[in-house]
């Protein structure tokens, strides 16, 4: 998914970028950067890769070189899934560091576009997905006068999601949302600074108090002195349901509405509609943990933890490129605690399925430790689409979701997908019984959409659902396939994204 964070400040903002940046890193582990804009007006960056070593690890010789050279008073971080980042653009604008988040999925009809319109259009930074994201960004931002009408241009064409934050030479800091706030963007403030990040988390040990959320598609400026909006709010919003229910770190914020909090919440409404017998109720590490303590709370079952996380070293496994890594980093992360599991009735809350080969491991694991039963309760609905909107996942295509897969064993290539939307229908039963059979479960039940909007306390109409019901919120006239019927049949074919 990635994250960012941005700084400007009265003093010497370094070790507050370089400590809010790293606050980050739970939302990827692929490439790191940060740019400093020094007391002479002139940028330095570093950027690293960071799949195989900790933030902190990679830049701290950075960190130090930043800190004793001219003072830097703005700067700009950004944890980033595949491409390097942040990039420094010279334009008619003038010269800025640029980083973005998000999922641009007409990326290359847009640098299409580029190239009939101009025979000079280039782009030299190539990543390992081809063209770099972010230098697209901003060759769309230099189209226009000025940077509030770059940005509008932007937003208009982008199909999928983008934030962005720019620093400017004049050490003024942009702060802009993607236009339907499918991320979030954040401010915070602390006397002589003011700081603008993804996860509210960051904020508190670096003395920053958070003020407010952009809105969607907002564009903020920022100075030391404060923040003054450029292009106002929009009044669609599609925030992602999965920042409270896996992404977040559970000591933030979004929307006014806490990640802890709402995994907890979570965890109640699965015990409320799915009941058990059990002996103890336990989390998958880490976002499980808030879940299953929700669900025990509830219940009135016990918390226990069978399955321990070693955090010195393991990441998150959602994040490495091969699948073959992911299920490494899966199987060596959690350690059993046999004593806690032989002859027991085990309760699991685990974020979500899937492509199912974590869950697998899991429960061979629980059953070869002596489990006696094994009842999986999952924060979230199934999940049927693949996210159009973020880099949720590494799934090549939605066959590699577990849902999609049996769905085709019980339906065949032209299953009707609308039919296991309805979880009271016999077609969504017999799908998670299928499921629960795969892995020799005792019970399996999944999260109701209505129960995880609920959960999370943000208005249904403002909350993107699209992996679960293949509706995009944020278009109000049908799905992005451009259909009336938005689950069926289209879904069954390859699809053809419409412009947002």
């Amino acid at each position: 998914m990635g994250g960012f964070f941005g700084v400007v400040s009265k003093r010497h903002c370094v070790p507050d970028l370089f400590y809010g940046t790293d606050y980050h890193s739970h939302l990827g582990t692929a490439r790191g950067g940060m740019a400093v804009l020094s007391g002479k007006k002139e940028f330095q960056r570093a950027i690293h890769d960071i799949s195989n070593a900790q933030f902190r690890t990679k830049f701290e010789t950075d960190y130090g070189r930043f800190r004793e050279g001219e003072a830097s008073c703005a700067g700009v971080g950004v944890i980033s899934d595949t491409n390097d980042q942040p990039l420094i653009i010279t334009s008619h604008l003038g010269t800025y560091a640029i980083v973005t988040v998000g999922l641009i999925t007409n990326k290359e009809r847009l640098v299409q576009e580029m190239f009939s319109s101009s025979r000079a259009a280039h782009f030299s930074e190539m990543s390992r997905s081809g063209i770099n994201t972010t230098e697209v960004v901003a060759t769309l931002i230099n189209s226009q006068e000025t940077f509030e009408k770059g940005v509008r241009s932007a937003q208009m064409r982008i199909s999928g999601s983008c934030s962005i934050l720019i620093l400017t030479k004049e050490g003024l800091l942009y702060a802009i949302r993607d236009r339907y706030g499918r991320t979030p963007v954040i401010i915070g403030q602390k006397e002589g600074a003011v700081a603008v990040a993804m996860e509210t988390s960051s904020f508190p040990n670096l003395g920053y108090q958070t003020v407010r959320d952009l809105g969607p598609g907002e564009m903020a400026v920022c100075t030391p002195e404060g923040v003054t909006t450029l292009i106002p709010p929009g009044k669609e919003q599609a925030i992602c349901a999965f920042l409270w229910v896996y992404f977040g770190y559970p000591a933030s914020a979004y929307e006014g509405r806490n990640v802890e909090v709402a995994r907890y919440d979570c965890g109640a409404a699965l015990a409320r509609r799915n009941p058990v017998e059990a002996d103890s109720v336990g989390g998958v590490p880490d976002s499980g943990v808030g879940h299953a303590l929700g669900y025990a709370t509830v219940a009135g079952i016990p918390y226990a933890r069978p399955f321990v996380k070693y955090t010195p070293t393991w990441s998150r496994s959602f994040t490495p490129q091969r699948q073959s890594d992911r299920d490494t980093i899966a199987q060596k992360k959690l350690i059993t605690v046999p004593d806690l599991i032989k002859g027991k009735r085990l309760v699991f809350c685990d974020d979500s399925v899937v492509r199912g080969t974590q869950l697998r491991g899991q429960v061979d694991r629980l059953f070869g430790c002596g489990a006696k039963e094994i009842h999986m309760r999952i924060a979230c609905p199934p999940l049927l689409y693949q996210c159009r909107f973020l880099n949720f996942s590494r799934s090549r295509g939605e066959m590699d979701l577990l849902t999609r897969r049996i769905i085709r064993e019980i339906g065949g290539e032209a299953a009707d997908i609308a039919a296991y939307l309805d979880t009271d229908g016999d077609a969504y039963r017999e799908m998670v019984d299928r499921i629960r059979g795969r892995f020799n479960l005792s019970s399996l039940a999944f999260q109701r959409v209505d129960d995880l909007a609920a959960a999370i306390g943000v208005p249904r109409d403002k909350l993107c659902t699209f992996c679960f019901t293949g509706q995009d919120v944020a278009k109000p006239r049908g799905c992005i396939h451009g259909c009336s019927r938005c689950a069926s049949p289209c879904s069954a074919r390859k699809l053809e994204l419409s412009e947002q």
